[in-house]
């Protein structure tokens, strides 16, 4: 699914006095737009071809994402060279095992893979081998890796962009939805082409190499402990009573919400439910006069909601929820100054370093190494916290080979020069 981010269109607007240049191409389906596929007679066509295509395979999955309580894939679009493009409706097969054979054994080139790989591995589509054209982008240092952005600046051709936000779960599909569906993979062989040539030239292949296989290899996310904890608004909220009406009021609705298949904002917003969580009204009446429980979702299930509140009101104390949530990792770094000098001027010697050697590299400070298992190694330094000690602790976190030769001697020299209290480890 093609999602776009950077700076705003302005941005690249010419200077005063000078003529804007042409705008790019379109970018236009080379074979038209192929049917969907909706059969099983229409499927096993379509995996005869790509079973006897060639090269790698390019794949995008489109969600319904703000319309549905599910991640899953309500659209599968795949293109290889010699069988064209095809667009296949998951939610018409029981199984899609007959696809996943005939895919067996090939590349897969997907843009943000970590955000369809999850869905796709629901429908039993996994790859074996895969090419991430934004993931290659952030390591070639292009500022702006949305799919529509990289293809304009490398491949010289514009996308649409209307029907990025619509809702997928719609059938039957507009046409208009998927041409803009089929051109999501039109150029991705390309891209991916022009990105490992320009990766290659770099030095930076081996890199994406060990980027793509850890893509392969991240597990499913867990769960989180306390998911209501992430409601909009939450600062606001104060007090432990409080808190545990913003948590039956959310457990409620994601209970409606998942039952329905429907995103729980779209039965009330999060801003209702801290209002509600904070004045605590008694009844139906008082609830509805609140802001934000104007809806069909609020009138609907105000029961449901004055119901959660009550219980709430009544649990004892020993059942209330923490004021703060639970976290296993490093305390926020602006705390770190008051709670630990030492780790504070570690983080801010290895930051620095970090951010210089990144630039030198033209590439993101977080591809560099991720921002936690830098807050982790200097918190807790391991103990002796040599170079072969820090390698160890972020290699058992999952950074990635190239990832540690490039940055634990600059962590090990930060714990070395402000070396405190690092017993822990």
């Amino acid at each position: 699914m093609r999602e776009e981010s950077g700076p705003s269109e302005g941005d690249d607007a010419p200077e005063e006095g000078q003529p804007a240049a042409p705008p790019a191409p379109l970018l236009e389906l080379s074979d038209g737009l192929p049917p969907i596929i909706d059969t099983p007679e229409a499927l096993a066509e379509a995996v005869d071809a790509l079973a006897s295509g060639t090269g790698p395979v390019a794949i995008d999955a489109e969600r319904a994402s703000g319309y549905r309580y599910s991640a899953r894939a309500y659209l599968v679009q795949l293109r290889r060279e010699g069988a064209g493009t095809a667009l296949v409706d998951p939610i018409a097969f029981d199984d899609l095992g007959s696809l996943a054979e005939a895919l067996e054994g090939t590349e897969w080139i997907l843009h943000a893979a970590s955000q369809d790989l999850p869905c796709l591995a629901e429908l039993g589509l996994r790859p074996t081998t895969l090419f991430d054209t934004e993931l290659a982008g952030r390591l070639l240092g292009y500022p702006r890796v949305g799919l529509a952005t990289l293809v304009e600046e490398i491949l010289g051709r514009r996308l649409r962009k209307e029907h990025s936000a619509v809702d997928w779960s719609t059938r039957p599909l507009p046409t208009p939805w998927l041409e803009y569906a089929a051109l999501d993979v039109e150029p991705l062989v390309a891209l991916r082409d022009a990105l490992q040539a320009q990766l290659v030239e770099a030095d930076k292949w081996e890199w994406a190499r060990q980027e793509f296989e850890h893509l392969l290899d991240l597990p499913a996310p867990e769960p989180r402990p306390e998911p209501w904890r992430r409601t909009s608004g939450l600062h606001r909220v104060r007090g432990r009573r409080a808190l545990a009406s913003v948590r039956a009021l959310w457990e409620a609705r994601d209970e409606i919400a998942a039952q329905r298949d429907v995103t729980p904002g779209r039965i009330i917003p999060d801003s209702a439910i801290v209002e509600a969580a904070t004045a605590s009204p008694k009844d139906r009446a008082g609830l509805l006069a609140l802001r934000g429980f104007h809806g069909r979702g609020a009138h609907r299930y105000a029961g449901t909601w004055v119901s959660a509140l009550r219980a709430a009101r009544e649990l004892p104390d020993s059942a209330l929820p923490q004021a703060a949530a639970r976290y296993d990792g490093p305390p926020p770094p602006r705390t770190w100054a008051e709670k630990d000098p030492a780790a504070a001027a570690r983080l801010s010697q290895a930051r620095g370093q970090l951010t210089e050697l990144a630039e030198e590299l033209d590439l993101p400070v977080e591809n560099l190494l991720t921002p936690d298992y830098v807050r982790r190694v200097l918190w807790q330094p391991p103990n002796p916290a040599d170079e072969t000690a820090v390698r160890e602790t972020l290699r058992s976190f999952g950074a990635r080979p190239w990832q540690i030769d490039l940055t634990a001697a600059i962590l090990a020299e930060a714990v070395a020069d402000h070396p405190g209290d690092t017993a822990a480890g």
